[in-house]
């Protein structure tokens, strides 16, 4: 068993023996959080991403959590999205709901999806207003040290490079501190068009997830978690802080391999 629950000031960090332990911890994270909003707000407002992330949430479609989460308070969103039609493969959306949302009895009028039939920056306005208006409503909770959203669970990936969302390294999309959500036509891997989450959004969030696997992001996450001085590059991921909120870093020992002074117990 891998160690779990190491806290610095970059979050707690859960490294995990394998893939199918780190799936299993998720689902867990991912149902107590459910179930605390849910008690507290009555709803549970939740921002997914795409890549290998759907995948890693696949125990929640089975025993026991299939039956004992509240799937008709969940309210569904993407914290970024490529600008193609719902049915493309590069859809985050399809992938969503082919991996996980057609399996679990969620509302459909929950899932909130970009508009696919408008430019980017048409979506990203309209986006925006879907969430200003489920702020109104607590649907989704607000910041009390901004007027940003607060949603209970934001989760994110990780790529190589260290991106999370659409926010890429050294994109001036980071410096974005106006704009809940905003878009991308240059994006350095295709397809370029995307809408993002901004980092304030993501910051005000009440808890944010990201999880990475595999070995190939070992030295990203060593980027973005250990204390790597002034002289060595930052990558988007080491700017996701959460304000008030809590940050967790699920991976697996792959992913994990280059973070300095790790011990994993026997």
């Amino acid at each position: 068993m891998a160690i779990s629950g190491v806290k610095n000031d970059r979050g707690e960090m859960r490294i995990l023996e394998n893939l199918d332990e780190l799936r299993t911890d998720l689902a867990d994270y991912i149902a107590e959080l459910s179930e605390a909003a849910v008690k507290e707000r009555g709803v549970f407002a939740i921002a997914l991403s795409g890549g290998s992330l759907i995948g890693l949430m696949s125990k929640l479609c089975e025993a026991p959590y299939n039956k004992t989460v509240d799937w008709g308070k969940w309210y569904i969103f993407w914290a970024d999205e490529r600008v193609v039609a719902k049915s493309h493969s590069d859809s985050n959306y399809k992938l969503a709901k082919d991996g996980f949302l057609s399996k679990v009895p969620i509302v459909p009028s929950h899932v909130h999806s970009i508009n696919d039939s408008v430019s980017a920056e048409e979506a990203t306005d309209e986006y925006t207003f879907v969430i200003r208006q489920l702020v109104k409503t607590r649907m989704v909770s607000v910041s009390d040290i901004s007027d940003c959203p607060k949603f209970d669970l934001i989760l994110l990936g990780m790529g190589p490079d260290g991106h999370v969302a659409s926010l890429f390294p050294n994109h001036a999309v980071l410096d974005e501190k106006d704009e809940w959500v905003t878009f991308i036509t240059d994006s350095p891997k295709p397809p370029p068009e995307r809408m993002t989450f901004t980092l304030p959004v993501i910051n005000s969030a009440s808890n944010v997830a990201i999880v990475v696997t595999s070995e190939s992001k070992a030295e990203a996450v060593h980027l973005a978690i250990d204390n790597i001085g002034p002289d060595n590059p930052s990558v988007p991921a080491r700017l996701v802080q959460p304000t008030k909120g809590k940050l967790v870093w699920f991976l697996d020992k792959s992913a994990a391999s280059k973070l300095d002074s790790l011990r994993f117990s026997e």
